[in-house]
């Protein structure tokens, strides 16, 4: 009999990433809340060394935490640090808008301001799911176009974070300027035009400095 191949196992391994931190982000598994290995198993219909590989990662990225003795738990949304988590964001966000503007192939800036679009008609119908599903598929294309890993990987963590965040508290959120945002930043990759990528990049860190201000003081 055979093992796996390599690339069958990584695929194993992001796929079961991926649904977990979507589960995390979508308060699906919700804070503190222990993590069950043969509970994720049965969710994610993956094996248990891929949902293993998978936990390292997030307990690394800070999104699950290791209790002595008392196994894995989703961290905590820590209201009084998040303003601390965008503001460091933002510089990440500022490199990557300003990268992707100047290594964006013309099937990258098509896909991206796609994506804007969506997330603008989306927000127009009030329809949260596929404003998130177009806003995850805009965070990938501008990743990819970045063409700087680094800043991906340190980045990544922090957007889950908001993400999760948003989830918790969406009923001070404003998706019409969350879409505007994104739009603007989408704009100027799409115009090979750092500036103005830059500047769309700041908007959005903008937003999401006011609804957590918001937040904190409601």
């Amino acid at each position: 009999m055979t093992s796996a191949s390599p690339t069958i196992k990584i695929r194993a391994t992001e796929a079961a990433y991926d649904r977990i931190e979507q589960m995390i982000a979508t308060l699906q598994l919700e804070p503190n809340q222990p993590i069950v290995e043969s509970d994720l198993i049965q969710m994610t219909g993956l094996g248990r060394t891929p949902i293993r590989e998978a936990l390292m990662r997030l307990i690394a990225s800070g999104l699950i935490e290791q209790q002595p003795r008392r196994g894995l738990r989703v961290s905590e949304i820590r209201i009084a640090e998040h303003l601390i988590l965008i503001e460091t964001r933002r510089v990440l966000e500022r490199l990557i808008a300003g990268s992707a503007a100047r290594r964006a192939t013309s099937g990258q800036r098509a896909a991206l301001l796609q994506c804007a679009h969506d997330m603008a008609a989306a927000a127009h119908e009030g329809d949260l799911g596929d404003y998130m599903q177009a806003d995850q598929a805009l965070d990938r294309v501008t990743h990819e176009a970045s063409r700087n890993p680094y800043a991906v990987q340190a980045i990544i963590p922090m957007i889950i974070q908001c993400r999760r965040f948003w989830y918790a508290y969406q009923h001070e959120g404003d998706l019409e300027r969350g879409a505007r945002c994104h739009l603007m930043l989408a704009e100027g990759i799409h115009a090979n035009d750092p500036e103005r990528a830059i500047a769309g990049a700041d908007a959005l860190m903008d937003y999401l400095m006011d609804f957590t201000h918001t937040v904190i003081e409601g």
